[in-house]
């Protein structure tokens, strides 16, 4: 169920429609359906994985890699077409975006080989990369235009849709497969392609000329750099092992040479100084990894120990964690419309501590409810930490670069799961059994707690309120003419410092 989104206005028909006095309400059906295109496509590939290795001869290991493709092309494709939506706006970037989504689909559906498949997957994500970071874009922009800066209504909406399409993705999956083969994964993304197409056509507003951005605009080789440390640091993160140790050092040596690159252009891709500058929206960042590093821990540890460690077959363990699924979506959709960030960080924190805790109870004889009530323990914190970090960034982030911000955002949820894998390999070497998954549990108690102890002296997030109902949202200031000219590393053209309601500074 999506939550209701206050004070919008349907638009009146017409060629040259002019702009409602509410959030207008056309631009919310191109950014659900473009926004779940990742997470549908990264839950449906689960039940493909075992069909697709039985067509081409591949043995799991090999047949992985159409998940970590996705995940490692989304990574790094969300910050860099963020920016890119920041730079030549959310239009033209949503519809090549989208674009790609149909054309990977047919490469999947059409593709002769493992290789040729994991090549779509990975097309697949950088098509899917677009819609979120535009989207968050066209939220600030609406809010701009509106002077009702309380858009909690518009990004729960998000939220619940991404986490409603996850939910139901392995279920659509086996429905398609059950239709068509494994090959109606892929193909089905040519009609939900065209949708966005047809949609994001229609109701997407048009850029000026003059906001157009000349190709030396587009910081290049700071994405390379960007893209290479991610891309090896990733890798290590999905297999760590001590003949891997080239990895991390590509990783920091990549990390110097984009620093660098990044501290001495006018116009970088990552702006570090105003980032270096504003702490709140790296420690959102930073909660993020660790809010998902657990919540992924405990999925993919969690199920795999129902299977194996507790004894239930596939199907009943299953069952068992629809209580997380059905919490995590009531807690959003119930909580969504107010902002609350600290409450809801707060609230999420301590009851992903007491889930933790209460993994340390269970075991090989635990009853069936005592399993559901892990699960719906775990739901709660999953329905609040994540929407209170976007509630967050949307506060803290320049909204000159609201669009990267949200990119950066996504990477790090990545990073995140991609650390909880590592970390359930690592207690999981041969079987998943008791011991492994309390050594688990320990692992993201701790996480919970440093998670809680990032909340709880940050003043910052108090502060993180709307004007009040029916007051209008307090302009942006601007730079004088001089300075948003000059080009200078501190203060580039295209991302301007603002202020908040309260006068601190943000970027």
């Amino acid at each position: 169920m999506i939550p209701r989104i206050p004070r919008f206005t349907r638009a009146p028909r017409g060629t040259d429609r002019p702009k409602p006095p509410g959030f207008d309400r056309r631009l919310i059906a191109p950014m659900v359906l473009g926004s779940v295109l990742n997470p549908v496509n990264s839950s449906m590939i689960a039940v493909a994985l075992v069909p697709i290795g039985t067509a081409f001869g591949a043995s799991p290991a090999r047949t992985v890699w159409l998940v970590s493709a996705l995940y490692l092309a989304t990574a790094v494709g969300q910050p860099v077409i963020g920016r890119l939506v920041d730079m030549y706006g959310p239009r033209r970037l949503y519809l090549v975006g989208t674009s790609m989504v149909g054309v990977a689909g047919l490469l999947g559906a059409l593709a002769p080989s493992l290789g040729a498949l994991i090549g779509a997957r990975v097309l697949l994500g950088f098509g899917t990369s677009a819609a979120y970071p535009a989207s968050m874009q066209l939220t600030r922009r609406e809010a701009e235009r509106t002077g009702q800066d309380s858009p909690a209504g518009v990004l729960t909406a998000l939220a619940v849709a991404n986490q409603t399409v996850a939910v139901v993705g392995p279920a659509l999956g086996g429905l398609l497969i059950g239709a068509g083969g494994w090959r109606a994964v892929f193909t089905v993304n040519v009609p939900l392609s065209a949708a966005c197409l047809v949609l994001g056509s229609l109701r997407l507003p048009r850029e000026p000329r003059a906001c157009g951005r000349s190709r030396r605009d587009v910081d290049l080789p700071g994405m390379v750099l960007f893209a290479a440390m991610l891309v090896a640091l990733m890798l290590f993160l999905m297999a760590p092992r001590a003949d891997h140790w080239y990895l991390p050092v590509l990783a920091a040596g990549a990390a110097a040479a984009f620093a660098l690159r990044e501290l001495r252009t006018a116009r970088p891709f990552v702006d570090l100084r105003v980032l270096g500058g504003n702490a709140p929206l790296l420690v959102t960042y930073l909660r993020q990894f660790l809010g998902y590093a657990t919540s992924y821990a405990f999925m993919y540890g969690y199920t795999q120990w129902l299977e194996q460690g507790r004894g239930l077959d596939a199907s009943t363990a299953g069952l068992v964690l629809l209580p997380l699924s059905a919490t995590a979506l009531g807690v959003s959709t119930l909580t969504g419309r107010r902002e609350a960030v600290r409450t809801k960080l707060v609230a999420g924190a301590c009851v992903q501590i007491a889930a933790c805790a209460f993994l340390l109870l269970v075991g090989s004889g635990s009853g069936l409810w005592t399993l559901l009530v892990a699960g719906v323990v775990m739901g709660v914190p999953q329905g609040l930490i994540g929407l209170a970090n976007q509630n967050a960034l949307y506060r803290q982030a320049d909204p000159a670069r609201i669009a990267s911000a949200a990119g950066l955002l996504r990477t790090f949820m990545y990073l995140g799961a991609l650390g909880a894998s590592a970390a359930t390999a690592g207690f999981f070497p041969h079987r998943a059994d008791t011991a492994g998954l309390h050594g688990l549990a320990l692992v993201m108690l701790a996480g919970s707690t440093l998670l809680l102890a990032t909340v709880l002296p940050d003043r910052s997030l108090r502060g993180l309120t709307p004007p009040a109902a029916g007051a209008p949202a307090l302009p942006e200031p601007r730079p004088p003419q001089s300075q948003r000219a000059s080009g200078t590393p501190r203060q580039p053209q295209e991302a301007p410092e603002s202020q908040d309601s309260r006068g601190t500074r943000k970027a």
